[in-house]
């Protein structure tokens, strides 16, 4: 019986041995493991590590009301193999194809009537009996189908109930966006954000935002107009979201067409901005599209008259209709300024974003080049006859050379470019909400941008710019606080698309409050192709003679530049003073899309319209002090 207990007990001490020397192992392989992937994880969240992303986050497909209306028949699942660098058909039935393929996209139809007008065009649905679907039906002209948008819009803002939405179809709709983003997402390679646009416009003052889910966890439906028309209501729901573990931001656009109403210094209701507000906005309203189809919203002449290229792609007429939309309370560079006051009144900073371009293409694929432009809306816009550049065969009634239109006024823009570690749903979305994106009119500019107290040390030519930039300042998006002995450098970065114009000059625009409260702006040039330097009294570059061949399109200047590098100090800082600071990049002129209209059908640009522009980029800020 000894020996036996021995030999048990001998057993039982190999056995915790060896049970112990294999918890040693595996404790040991899984610290190691643990170590080596906390390395990879710290060396992937290298801020120096993030590479430029180019993408499009506002396109609408036939599931949109007026995309359908306007002859669309492309879905999400077209828009992404035209992202992806696939040939699609216009409404019009010419060929549509990118030269380079997009880094992203979302696809963003409208909550409001989602899937709607296809169910109202199939006799086996009940809604296509009713009259606003036989009056939809009956559209065949380009001239009856801009009537028939024009019918239906009223009833996207009336306060009623509406009998035209099914929930059922809406779900349906939304169940293919979802299907569609899930099948081309590729993580690396292409991505896919899952959105949609909330439209909300009271009397065609434009409130849209573009709404985008953080990954694949979405609601069963997306929050829309008939829901509520207060953009503050949006907010609520995705908080709640949030709360449940759905995390969304929104991206106001089109605020030029507002009315004022985008960038107001009161509350929905007329009541006082307060510090809640101001958090609630800028938590689930970071970035701002500040460029697209239906014009700029950077600034406007009348907001900014010593800004000499503050006119640039002008749309003044609300959304839809011929009446003008009210300059103040509609572009960016004034709110950020109104932001700094309601800051300074103890009120926070509601207007503290970061900026983004898309096109809001309603074809499914966006017209992005000058010289390659099929400008918004299907059937209705798809020629220069049709969208004013190029003189009818038939003068109009009122003899009027021109289509009557306001298409003449919209633009080939623009882009979203965003600074992530990786091309993948989370690197991007996290990188928009910390506002580290910027905007392009079309071309793909390479951007950078930084402040910081010791960046005036740099080396301009190190190997590690980048990395030594994020270690002693904050990009775009970011927050520089100073003490009084300190003073900011501002590193600027841009570089040319190989496929676009050469790059004239990059523009610092400085926006802050003296003591009293008043508002400044200021636009600094502060580096000049050519190598040319700054004028010290003007603040502005050598003319560098550049102009377009109208004849041609084909454009010339004595100077021009792949790139444009270098540190710049505020000539004007002042310790202490709270104040906005964002990059302008320009590039030489080229010919606008109106007039290669023109020199295609053989005829002269419109004189009332502008015939060359300068493609642009827009950093997002970075607020000091």
């Amino acid at each position: 019986m000894k020996k036996q207990l021995d030999a048990t007990s001998n057993v039982n001490l190999d056995f915790l041995y060896v049970a112990f020397t294999c918890l040693v192992f595996v404790v040991v392989a899984f610290i190691s493991t643990s170590i080596v992937s906390a390395q990879a994880e710290e060396k992937a969240a290298d801020p120096a590590d993030r590479q430029v992303f180019f993408g499009e986050t506002h396109l609408h497909t036939v599931l949109s009301f007026d995309a359908y209306i306007f002859g669309n028949r492309n879905g999400p699942d077209e828009a992404y193999r035209y992202a992806k660098g696939e040939a699609i058909n216009h409404p019009a039935g010419f060929e549509m194809k990118l030269q380079t393929p997009l880094d992203f996209q979302a696809v963003t139809d409208h909550a409001i009537y989602l899937g709607m007008l296809p169910a109202m065009h199939d006799p086996k649905q009940a809604v296509s009996r009713h009259p606003i679907s036989l009056e939809m039906r009956k559209a065949k002209t380009p001239t009856e189908r801009l009537g028939a948008f024009q019918k239906l819009f009223p009833l996207l803002n009336a306060d009623r109930e509406d009998d035209l939405v099914d929930e059922d179809i809406m779900k349906s709709a939304w169940s293919k966006i979802i299907d569609a983003a899930e099948k081309h997402n590729d993580p690396g390679k292409f991505t896919t954000l899952i959105g949609y646009e909330y439209t909300s416009g009271p009397e065609h003052q434009n409130l849209h935002r573009n709404v985008f889910f953080k990954g694949s966890k979405v609601p069963a439906l997306p929050f829309s107009r008939v829901m509520s028309p207060n953009p503050e209501d949006l907010w609520n729901w995705m908080d709640d979201l949030r709360a449940k573990g759905i995390d969304s931001l929104a991206v106001p656009h089109n605020s030029n067409g507002s009315n004022g109403l985008m960038f107001e210094t009161t509350k929905y209701s007329g009541g006082a901005i307060d510090k809640a507000y101001s958090e609630q906005r800028m938590r689930n309203e970071p970035i701002v599209e500040v460029t697209q189809v239906k014009g700029d919203s950077e600034t406007h002449p009348a907001l900014s008259p010593n800004d000499e290229w503050a006119d640039f792609e002008t749309m003044p007429f609300l959304i839809g209709v011929w009446e003008p939309s009210k300059e103040v309370g509609s572009y960016v560079r004034e709110a950020y300024l109104n932001g700094l006051k309601l800051a300074a009144e103890g009120k926070g900073n509601p207007y503290r974003f970061g900026l983004i371009g898309a096109s809001d293409t309603h074809v499914g694929a966006g017209a992005f080049d000058e010289d390659n432009y099929w400008s918004k809306v299907g059937l209705i816009d798809s020629n220069g006859k049709l969208r004013g550049s190029v003189p009818l065969d038939t003068p109009r009634a009122d003899g009027g050379e021109y289509n009557q239109n306001f298409f003449q006024t919209w633009s080939a823009s623009g882009l979203a470019a965003i600074w992530a570690e990786e091309n993948t749903r989370d690197a991007l979305f996290n990188a928009m909400r910390r506002k580290e994106t910027y905007a392009t009119t079309g071309p793909r500019i390479r951007l950078r941008f930084f402040a910081g107290d010791g960046l005036g040390e740099l080396d301009l030519e190190d190997s590690e710019l980048v990395s030594k930039a994020y270690q002693k300042g904050v990009p775009m998006g970011g927050d520089l606080l100073l003490g009084d002995k300190k003073t900011p450098s501002f590193l600027v970065w841009a570089m040319r698309d190989p496929s676009s114009n050469s790059l004239q000059r990059v523009q610092v625009v400085k926006g802050w409050l003296d003591g009293s409260g008043k508002k400044y702006e200021k636009v600094f040039d502060v580096a000049c192709a050519g190598g040319k330097a700054v004028n010290a009294k003007t603040q502005r570059c050598p003319d560098n003679e550049a102009s377009v061949d109208l004849s041609s399109c084909e454009p010339s200047a004595k100077t021009g530049a792949d790139e444009l590098k270098t540190v710049w100090r505020d000539p004007e800082y002042k310790a202490g003073v709270s104040s906005f600071y964002y990059v302008r990049v320009l590039e030489n002129p080229t010919c606008r899309w109106s007039s290669w209209d023109a020199l295609r059908a053989g005829v002269e640009p419109r004189s009332d319209i502008a015939a060359t522009l300068q493609e642009r980029a827009y950093s997002s800020p970075i607020w000091v002090n």
